[in-house]
């Protein structure tokens, strides 16, 4: 047995047992209160309505470091960092935290999961040698991948953008990054593929061709899903919108623009949405209104499950503890019938937060958070109320001209014709938002 094979054998997180449901009244920090597995809610385990994911990237590679200060966590888990020996640490204590949390999913950029060659052939041999090894994890504790992507921003190559670069050369590099990511993903049995743009957008239109840009987004695009198709993909690809940071403007600045994209560019069959709350926030949104926009274009297909600080304006990728912003999520989710994709905990610990058990703690608080947000949704879904004065406020909608209208049969001039016969409309119903606010306040806290 190597050395490799004799580490795996030991417990990294020490101390810490199997993560259990314990109920509201628990005091035990490394306990759920409310994310009870089974517990069955509309008909389906919470763990069906709650497909959790863990985010490589900020889980295991994220060590606290920002613009203005070093890292304060230890991501080595035991073996040298920008080693392969490390790759695989990370994939040991990875496959750990999940079994001990009760995550089953996880999603993973290409870089994270190795440090990066100067040549992307070593690249990509080093990315088979360690999805190999995440395979046999992935046998042996069920654990699944939710999606794949592959970091086309990071790299100074990507300063410009990857689908939207000047540079031919360089958008045939993001190509082949999204080549072998597909792969990856492919190999790994991902449910999703995701596009983040994360520089595909300008900051001086002065020297920008914005449609040769958006037109070369869609191409790279375009060849993803051609090629994705013909080596057995069929999940959904996925954009995730973004408003700014670090570009000054991208391209996916929201769920609508993204759509507009979508359709504009033929891509709305193969494409679905990734919405993360706190892009949402950035965009001046909330998190429910992008995953509106979403659902009513039929275009909610995954989520990244964070939140943001509104006293800052940047990404702070907070795990979740809004429960009124995780009951509004799952009553978009409960309305759409679920999610393709599922619940990626795009998320870091905060930089003092920097001990293997504030990890687990983070989780745990994220998992319980959109657990009592699924309660809570679905109740405010059988109380009725909401829904029914919804309706009811579209009422004039149901008869008469109003029924014409909504139709597409009626004409201007009828309409005209029906304002002159009346003279002056009536104001319409009160909206009566700050009743609709109290039920939503009674559901939340009976």
């Amino acid at each position: 047995m190597d050395e490799r094979n004799k580490n795996t054998m030991a417990e990294l997180f020490t101390g810490i047992s199997q993560i259990k449901y314990e109920g509201p009244a628990s005091k035990n920090p490394l306990a759920f209160k409310f994310y009870d597995a089974e517990r069955v809610v509309f008909g389906k385990p919470m763990r069906e309505h709650l497909p959790f994911a863990m985010a490589w990237w900020h889980n295991l590679c994220n060590a606290g470091k920002d613009m203005f200060g070093d890292a304060t966590a230890d991501k080595s888990f035991g073996a040298k960092s920008g080693t392969m020996e490390h790759a695989k640490a990370k994939v040991d204590a990875g496959f750990e935290f999940m079994q001990k949390v009760g995550i089953r999913y996880f999603c993973f950029h290409d870089v994270d999961l190795v440090p990066e060659a100067e040549d992307i052939n070593e690249t990509n041999r080093r990315l088979d040698e360690i999805t190999d090894y995440m395979l046999e994890k992935m046998k042996s504790t069920g654990i699944q991948c939710l999606w794949g992507t592959a970091n086309m921003f990071s790299n100074p190559r990507f300063m410009n953008g990857a689908g939207s670069s000047n540079s031919a050369e360089v958008f045939c590099f993001a190509a082949a990054q999204v080549k072998k990511a597909l792969e990856l993903t492919v190999k790994l049995g991902g449910r999703g593929y995701v596009f983040w743009g994360g520089r595909e957008g300008y900051e001086t239109l002065l020297n920008t061709d914005m449609k040769f840009e958006q037109e070369n987004i869609a191409r790279l695009m375009r060849m993803a899903v051609n090629y994705g198709r013909s080596i057995g993909f069929k999940g959904d690809f996925y954009i995730e919108p973004k408003p700014k940071e670090p570009m000054k403007h991208q391209y996916d600045y929201d769920a609508a623009t993204a759509i507009g994209f979508l359709r504009a560019n033929g891509l709305d069959k193969d494409f679905k949405l990734n919405i993360e709350a706190n892009h949402a926030t950035l965009a001046g949104h909330t998190f429910q209104h992008d995953l509106r926009v979403s659902r009513i274009n039929g275009m909610l297909g995954s989520i990244d499950a964070n939140q943001g600080d509104l006293l800052l304006g940047w990404d702070t990728d907070e795990f979740p503890f809004d429960v009124y912003e995780a009951t509004m999520c799952m009553y978009e989710v409960l309305k759409s019938g679920g999610l393709t994709g599922g619940f990626n905990f795009d998320a870091k610990t905060r930089r003092p937060s920097y001990s293997y058990e504030d990890m687990f703690e983070a989780f745990i608080l994220g998992m319980d958070t959109f657990a009592l947000g699924l309660i809570k949704a679905a109740a405010l879904i059988e109380d009725g109320r909401v829904d029914a004065f919804t309706a009811e406020r579209y009422a004039s909608y149901q008869q008469g001209i109003g029924a014409r209208i909504a139709s597409g049969e009626a004409t201007l001039e009828e309409c005209a014709a029906t304002a002159i016969a009346a003279k002056a409309p009536a104001l319409p119903g009160s909206g009566r938002q700050e009743y609709l606010e109290s039920v939503v306040n009674s559901v939340l806290f009976s």
